[in-house]
């Protein structure tokens, strides 16, 4: 890190406090602090969608599974995600949108006491946050590998750095906040990763490389499928990749609740898609041809790390450097306004009566201390990643294996084709999950694949089957009405304003 570095990433740390500071102006009450009043544009919500939906993760634990398989990154990861949000934009990303129009829902969480009853949402709430706990304290790690590498900041001091910075403009500016800084690191990610590609493009010869290193690395980098990533895994992955970007990851739902309309929450999501289906091309170059560079690298995590250093001059490695935080602190701080919206909307006015019917200001207090707490027990887990099994391990396998029990009822429940499952439906196909986890990863002896796919998979059956054995029960009139008023935006009026229907 050369002095020019490090003043590029101070005036992108002093920017992100800016912006959060700009934010705290618009911010009046919760339904601004969590869902931008309903008037984010598309256009923002589709690249703020976009930047939650990964984090300096790629640049460490991903850059190993492309050092090490190569292509596979591309086809396990991006592939899924794009056709799973897609899909998504047509199923499930307008009736969010809907939700707040209709309900006033400001976490993704609140529709559930209608949908199911109170009981089902808070299960559903408590095991969320909990999940998200170990999910972000990944994140947290992450950057913090990036930090050691680059400039020899101990792990913990790394972690605290990163989570201290992030917590100052989320805290004061809500999504506002979340969403305009995401814009803002898209466009440093976007200078950086050109950057690195070009660099990394003419080191190795010019355009032809493009196609050239597949030559000069092992046969098995340039396949589909290789290693642990087969096609099973892949088909697992996609399954959880519709569930969790398309809202089972709360944060991302709260784009689309943040929509105008749900036409305009579609156009977000087929902008985020299309995203994900060409950026990570230019993204994960340089990580497929880190193996020419580094043919014997001990730890392959550290590779992209390691290309930045040598391979930029002074300036680029600070605006990379600032990139990878970007992505970090788009996902983190947008994690932590979803589940503060959970804990705030639909944990405490349960747990306790004293936060019900809170004016606006008291409930603003309320929400901004939760997101301090949050942040602060993701740092802790953090900073003793290790005890979970490491970094990749808590994205891939605990995320992975667990987003989907939480997630089938929430997101299917959306669907007026499983109107039939009700709570009992929800809360077995969620325990049955859970145990489903249990067994494969403590008592038997199974692939990744075996592993990520089992949870969710019997999850979905569970809450399908059960469904279907109800459906000679009458529908609930609240959830029919419900499930109903989804189907399409309401009334000009009403999607101007985002008031109730």
């Amino acid at each position: 890190m050369h002095a020019a570095d490090w003043i590029v990433l101070g005036l992108f740390f002093l920017l992100m406090v800016g912006i959060g500071l700009w934010s705290f102006r618009q911010i009046s009450d919760t339904q601004d602090f969590f869902a931008a009043g309903g008037k984010m544009p598309w256009w923002l919500s589709g690249i703020s969608h976009h930047m939650s939906g990964y984090s300096a993760a790629v640049f460490v634990a991903y850059a190993g599974v492309a050092y090490t398989y190569g292509f596979t990154l591309y086809v396990w990861w991006a592939v899924p995600v794009s056709i799973a949000i897609f899909v998504g934009a047509f199923l499930i990303a307008p009736k969010w949108a809907r939700l707040r129009q209709r309900l006033r829902i400001e976490s993704p969480m609140e529709y559930l006491a209608t949908r199911y009853n109170v009981p089902t949402q808070q299960l559903m709430a408590w095991s969320g946050v909990l999940l998200k706990l170990f999910d972000v304290g990944a994140k947290w790690a992450a950057i913090a590998v990036v930090l050691n590498v680059f400039a020899g900041v101990p792990m913990a001091v790394g972690i605290i750095l990163s989570g201290a910075i992030s917590l100052v403009y989320s805290a004061i500016g809500g999504l506002w906040a979340d969403a305009w800084t995401d814009f803002a690191q898209f466009v440093v990610q976007l200078i950086a990763g050109v950057s690195m590609f070009v660099i990394v493009l003419a080191k190795l010869g010019g355009v032809g490389a493009l196609t050239g290193i597949w030559d000069r690395l092992p046969p098995s980098h340039s396949q589909p499928f290789v290693g642990p990533y087969t096609v099973g895994f892949v088909l697992a992955y996609l399954l959880i990749d519709f569930l969790s970007y398309n809202g089972g990851t709360w944060n991302l739902a709260q784009r689309y609740i943040a929509s105008p309309s749900g036409g305009s929450a579609r156009k977000a999501a087929l902008l985020s898609g299309a995203l994900y289906l060409v950026w990570p091309l230019i993204l994960f170059f340089p990580m497929w041809a880190a193996p020419l560079f580094y043919p014997d690298l001990k730890d392959p995590t550290q590779s992209y790390s390691l290309m930045t250093m040598e391979l930029l001059p002074p300036g680029l490695i600070g605006l990379v450097l600032a990139s990878m935080f970007a992505h970090t602190m788009a996902m983190t701080t947008s994690d932590a306004n979803a589940i503060t919206a959970v804990i705030t909307r639909d944990i405490l006015p349960v747990v306790s009566k004293q936060y019900r019917n809170l004016s606006e200001k008291a409930a603003l207090v309320v929400a901004r201390t939760a997101m301090v707490t949050f942040i602060v027990i993701t740092l802790v887990i953090a900073i003793y990643q290790e005890s979970f099994g490491g970094i990749l391990n808590l994205l891939i396998v605990w995320f992975g294996a667990l987003v989907g029990p939480i997630s089938i009822p929430m997101l299917l429940g959306l669907l007026p084709a499983f109107k039939h499952s009700d709570a009992k439906a929800a809360i077995v196909s969620w325990a049955a999950g859970l145990v489903t986890f249990a067994i494969v990863k403590y008592m038997i002896a199974v692939s990744t694949a075996t592993l990520v796919a089992s949870p969710v998979l019997v999850s979905g059956i569970l809450y399908v089957v059960l469904g279907w054995l109800n459906s000679r029960k009458p529908v609930a009139p609240e959830v029919a009405k419900l499930l109903e008023s989804l189907q399409s935006d309401s009334d000009a009026d009403a999607e101007k304003s985002g008031r109730p229907v």
